[in-house]
């Protein structure tokens, strides 16, 4: 990838954090683990699938599935920069005239299917795939879960069923952030060692820092990793990417700031000065 290329990406991830912390009051989101997975869905959406706002209904489309819908605000920062939905639109969040939401809604364009609770969407994502390969389609199919979503048995179950069909159109990438809600995942339930767990399940799997656009290209342009199993990729996050005050905090997975708030927040993520949002009480791995 080019620098110029790297840059282009990098002005839109920045763009998204922006619509992320102005989404981030009246009401609030999940602040932290949208901040998390920005890169990464700037990147999926901008440089690697195909699917953008003209082939929406496309059988011939790619497909993302957001399992963790809690990040909705990186979905739709995305889709107002790449001009699937309007900027403006931002503004009606959580408002009951609009359907820009806590969760991914299909009322709002290029969203494939609900989401919110977690655990449900890598079966969806699979059977999806399985249509597409059935029909000897070539759409790529991704779902992209939490590690904490990790907990829920109906996505090992997917797994196995991915692995024993040979779904080498189907990817699953993991947003490891570390946290599961506002603990430490390795402090509740612990997923480590996470890839020989993919592994022997019947996939293949990479691991990469989930902010490098440089590893995500690698990482991506080399799917499906095998002809007849099931890719893998574990994007290595920081929690709250981008805001120093908050990053890797657990107490920073829903945020509801004031609007003096939300200005300090944008100077900050500009580089203009850093926040007193610290808990003087709060210990963070």
């Amino acid at each position: 990838m080019t620098p110029e290329q790297i840059k282009k990406l990098e002005a839109v991830a920045l763009k998204v954090r922006e619509h992320i912390i102005q989404l981030s009051t009246d009401g609030g989101c999940f602040t932290g683990a949208s901040l998390s997975c920005t890169d990464l869905i700037v990147y999926l959406y901008s440089d690697f699938l195909n699917l953008h706002k003209d082939n929406l209904n496309d059988p011939q489309r790619d497909y993302l599935f957001l399992s963790k819908g809690h990040d909705v605000p990186a979905l739709y920062g995305t889709f107002a920069e790449l001009g699937l939905i309007g900027k403006d639109r931002l503004k009606n969040h959580l408002k009951t005239s609009d359907s820009i939401y806590w969760h991914p809604n299909r009322n709002v364009p290029g969203v494939e299917f609900h989401s919110g609770s977690l655990g449900h969407l890598p079966a969806v994502a699979l059977g999806v795939a399985l249509d597409c390969k059935m029909k000897k389609q070539t759409n790529k199919v991704m779902v992209i879960t939490g590690d904490g979503e990790l907990n829920e048995g109906t996505v090992w179950e997917t797994v196995l069923v991915a692995s024993a069909k040979h779904m080498n159109n189907l990817t699953f990438v993991v947003d490891r952030n570390q946290f599961q809600a506002n603990v430490a995942t390795e402090d509740l339930i612990p997923l480590e060692p996470l890839a020989d767990k993919f592994e022997a399940f019947g996939c293949v799997v990479k691991r990469i820092n989930g902010h490098d656009f440089n590893q995500l290209e690698s990482a991506f342009r080399a799917l499906p990793f095998d002809t007849e199993k099931p890719s893998v990729i574990i994007a290595d996050t920081v929690r709250g990417k981008g805001l120093p005050s908050i990053e890797a905090r657990a107490d920073r997975w829903f945020c509801n700031f004031n609007k003096d708030e939300i200005q300090d927040l944008l100077k900050e993520l500009h580089g203009q000065g850093k926040t007193d949002l610290q808990s003087e009480t709060l210990t963070v791995r």
